[in-house]
């Protein structure tokens, strides 16, 4: 009987060894169980704080992106299709009911909407001038002038620098919140303070891309996709645009 429990000994020791390979860095996986970041990109065995820089370099390296879903800013709600690169972008915003569409190429902006886009209120008089000024715009690209107030507004919404960077960072005290998946990639999750600081998904597959956002203070949910796939931006053409002059109608 002897050398059979010599054999178990034996074998426990050894099952105890292949349990202490697994050990990858801070994690220990027990016998078992898998390794949520095997074959990843290896992200998810990062830091909160490290996981935010790689992530937030893999976006401003990217070459494009497509930004959709709600961000809140000034008490207004916005819904946001966009899609963006370097030199422009495209797409619609919606709010209080109305939809426009934004299309920078360069640093030549238009904006699309109808006719109850380009109209306000006023007395008689001019509520008459403006529904014949807004039905020339009804439809149309109009090219914003670089001096307009609205230039600043509405190109924020097509400038991928900056919208990224206003948008990709969490507040307070960074942490990991688990693994998920989002859109059939797996994710490694980060937090703000415990999520009321943000929270974000980031791929553990391929580069580490932002894929969903739900900002602060309950400020909107984004998701991020199409990562690095070029799209053609050309201006209008001149039977699609009407240039307004100087100054936008207010709206």
């Amino acid at each position: 009987m002897t050398p059979i429990r010599q054999s178990r000994s034996r074998g426990a020791a050894l099952a105890l060894a292949t349990c202490a390979l697994l050990v990858t860095g801070t994690v220990l996986t027990g016998c078992g169980e898998e390794d949520p970041n095997e074959g990843t990109n290896g992200v998810g065995r990062l830091p909160a704080a490290k996981i935010q820089s790689k992530t937030r370099a893999a976006a401003e390296n990217a070459g494009a992106v497509r930004v959709h879903g709600s961000v809140v800013s000034g008490g207004r709600t916005y819904a946001l299709d966009m899609r963006l690169k370097d030199d422009g972008g495209d797409g619609s915003v919606t709010t209080k009911g109305t939809t426009f569409e934004l299309l920078r190429v360069g640093e030549e902006l238009f904006v699309k909407a109808g006719a109850d886009f380009w109209s306000h209120g006023g007395d008689q008089g001019e509520g008459a001038a403006d529904a014949a000024a807004a039905s020339k715009l009804d439809g149309k690209f109009v090219k914003v002038p670089q001096g307009d107030p609205s230039y600043k507004k509405f190109s924020g919404f097509t400038d991928k620098a900056l919208l990224l960077d206003g948008l990709l960072t969490l507040h307070g005290t960074l942490a990991t919140d688990g693994h998920d998946e989002q859109a059939g990639v797996r994710t490694i999750r980060i937090t703000g303070d415990k999520g009321s600081g943000g929270t974000l998904e980031v791929s553990l597959e391929g580069k580490p891309y932002p894929l969903r956002l739900e900002r602060a203070g309950g400020a909107g949910t984004l998701t991020f996709s199409a990562w690095g796939e070029d799209f053609a931006l050309r201006e209008p053409e001149k039977n699609e645009t009407v240039d307004y002059g100087q100054q936008l109608p207010a709206s």
